[in-house]
């Protein structure tokens, strides 16, 4: 009776060491899983942030350029 018991209590608490190991390894991995995730948000707002840059870019050097060329074709009027 007392070796069964004893085999008991060891069984239990192996098993009770297994889920602390389990429950540890399950935290580690949503650390992980947390940080990638910040991290491609962090990517995904990086890259909105540039191609917006690129698109108000664009828009800003259009309206210029219209500017550059009434200024080139009051420059060579000037010349006539």
């Amino acid at each position: 009776m007392k070796l069964k018991t004893t085999a008991l209590l060891i069984t239990s608490l192996l098993v009770l060491a297994g889920c602390d190991q389990a429950e540890k390894s399950a935290q580690q991995l949503m650390g992980k899983a947390a940080e990638t995730a910040k991290q491609a948000i962090d990517d995904t707002h990086k890259a909105a942030e540039q191609a917006l840059s690129d698109a108000t870019g664009s828009l800003i050097s259009k309206k210029e350029a219209p500017g550059e060329d009434k200024e080139k074709t009051d420059a060579s009027s000037q010349e006539i």
